[in-house]
């Protein structure tokens, strides 16, 4: 009788839990986010669409001019979203918010890679050329890129873009919160200095928290109570103030918990030592020579049966 598929699994079920329970020193997840990071608030009530966000990230970071100007308007009548030539893009949408004269409302929202307190995106790397920075930053360092884009797939608000079109030397492409910029020149990111309506505020992340719910507090009609970023997996140094529910913006809704939480979790819990994975396949593959030994001695016996 061979191994079949319920039974296997049962087994390897029960062989990573004696595993896992065998490991006393299994350390538990403990998160990397920095103390009290800078970050950015986006208040997307005062957003006008204009996209000098885009012009001003466009020209910090020598990307590739657009194929149509940053003020064509009609570019906003499509969702977009970052991608190898742009870092940050802006949306528009159109919910049903009615004005005083009885016109729509559009509300504009701007996307860039949100900075993740725990990013998916640096766990998954696997060379560390990603990495959550003391000031906010998630860094990458195109020297220790392999082109995985293991980043891509776990980042939870698919922002990590990739140069297909380089097949000599691609890279992820993906906003860098204008790291040189902000933390060696000491200018505001390129977005935040040029934005004319103050959308955009840079800063200590606890203090933009504070401010977002002064904000709140002091004009409960104007925004919903929801600071999207302060908690989603785990926070995030870019986070948005809106007057209509995020879901209805594109936003993903997410769960407090830091994704990186379950899967390092697993990993200190098998890997903890060097034997855990020669113990559980080990015990694997005795489960599997046993029941193979059992299916041929049911098999030799039916034969002499016959004879």
């Amino acid at each position: 009788m061979g191994l079949n598929r319920r039974a296997f699994f049962k087994y390897v079920t029960a062989a990573g839990a004696a595993v896992a329970g065998s490991d006393r020193s299994a350390h538990a997840w403990q998160s990397r986010a920095p103390a009290d990071a800078y970050g950015c608030l986006v208040d997307l009530t005062r957003c006008i669409g204009c996209r000098k966000c885009e012009e001003a990230c466009n020209r910090v970071n020598a990307l590739p001019p657009p194929d149509r100007s940053f003020e064509d308007p009609t570019l906003l009548d499509k969702k977009r979203r970052p991608d190898e030539r742009a870092y940050t893009v802006v949306n528009r949408y159109v919910t049903g918010e009615i004005d005083a004269r009885d016109q729509l409302v559009p509300t504009f929202v701007k996307l860039q890679c949100m900075h993740c307190q725990d990013p998916a995106c640096a766990s998954a790397c696997i060379v560390g050329a990603l990495t959550k920075k003391e000031n906010g930053t998630v860094h990458y360092d195109v020297t220790k890129c392999i082109g995985c884009r293991y980043c891509m797939v776990a980042c939870p608000f698919e922002i990590p873009a990739y140069e297909y079109h380089d097949p000599i030397t691609p890279r992820v492409m993906k906003c860098t919160f204008c790291h040189e910029r902000v933390y060696v020149e000491n200018k505001l990111p390129g977005c935040v200095e040029i934005c004319p309506v103050e959308a955009l505020t840079f800063g200590r992340r606890s203090g933009l928290i504070k401010v977002a719910r002064q904000r709140i507090k002091t004009n409960p009609g104007r925004y919903i109570d929801h600071i999207y970023g302060e908690k989603e997996v785990g926070g995030s140094s870019w986070m948005y103030l809106s007057g209509v529910p995020f879901e209805k913006l594109g936003f993903n809704t997410l769960p407090e918990t830091p994704i990186p939480r379950l899967a390092e979790t697993i990993q200190h819990s098998l890997f903890s030592y060097l034997w855990s994975p020669v113990v559980l396949f080990g015990m694997l593959g005795g489960v599997m020579w046993a029941s193979k030994d059992k299916g041929d001695r049911t098999g030799t016996g039916k034969e002499g049966g016959d004879r």
